[in-house]
């Protein structure tokens, strides 16, 4: 049994990046997938696929790479808000990640959104993790 299955599914990401390789399974969930469509539509990932039909459900994520260089997409996963120390801010208060260079997903009461959005919807919300 996993304790923080969001810091789980950034490590596992995370671990993949640093050892190359292409495609990451980490178990779903309701948040998984919504910060794996984050990561989709943001540009951090190459592709995902949501496989449901296997009992425990599992997300395919194809990570992204520089084709010259072969660096990743993704600099850093940085979780914020711990089940020991949750962290929460207000609409006046959300981060910016590298000056606005990176994004925060935060799950707030209309769904998991990025900083940015939370912003514009004047919402806060829980701090989950920081991506560079």
């Amino acid at each position: 049994m996993v304790t923080d299955p969001i810091a789980d599914y950034l490590t596992r990401v995370r671990n993949a990046i640093m050892a190359n390789h292409r495609i990451v399974e980490v178990p779903s969930s309701k948040m998984k997938k919504e910060m794996t469509k984050i990561l989709f539509e943001k540009g951090y990932i190459l592709n995902y696929k949501f496989e449901d039909e296997t009992k425990p459900g599992m997300i395919k994520i194809a990570l992204k790479y520089h084709p010259v260089s072969k660096l990743s997409a993704i600099n850093s996963l940085v979780r914020i808000s711990k089940p020991g120390l949750r962290k929460y801010v207000d609409a006046d208060h959300l981060p910016r990640v590298l000056n606005g260079l990176g994004i925060a997903i935060i799950s707030t009461s209309q769904g998991v959104m990025t900083d940015k959005e939370a912003k514009v919807k004047k919402i806060g919300g829980e701090v989950l993790c920081f991506i560079s």
